[in-house]
């Protein structure tokens, strides 16, 4: 059975920032719009069969919700759309903020992978 692998928000940090990996945020637009990790990629939940998660290859997929509820329930789902590990950030964009990391709020602009 696919899993995703959890790893700390300082962990996710560390990854984004030398190039390593990409954010994948699951989460619906009303959810992103009000705050989002800046460069993360949308994908909502709702309509992820359709999305076309097309990453670079030598990076990893780290995917996220506002808790890492969500993203563990559909952890399975999830990762059998990446070919190899997947991740998850533990505790989501909760534990992200309490790490004291940055967000944005406001319209995503339409990154895709």
């Amino acid at each position: 059975m696919a899993a995703l692998t959890p790893l700390s928000a300082a962990e996710v940090a560390a990854r984004i920032t030398a190039g390593k990996a990409v954010l994948v945020d699951i989460r619906e637009p009303g959810e992103v719009a009000q705050e989002r990790i800046a460069g993360s990629i949308i994908k909502p939940l709702s309509i992820f069969e359709a999305a076309d998660l097309d990453v670079q290859p030598g990076r990893d997929v780290i995917y996220m919700c506002r808790s890492g509820a969500r993203t563990g329930m559909n952890c399975v789902r999830l990762a059998a759309c990446i070919p190899g590990e997947a991740f998850v950030l533990e505790g989501g964009l909760n534990a992200w903020k309490a790490q004291g990391l940055p967000t944005v709020s406001g319209n995503p602009s339409s990154r895709t992978a």
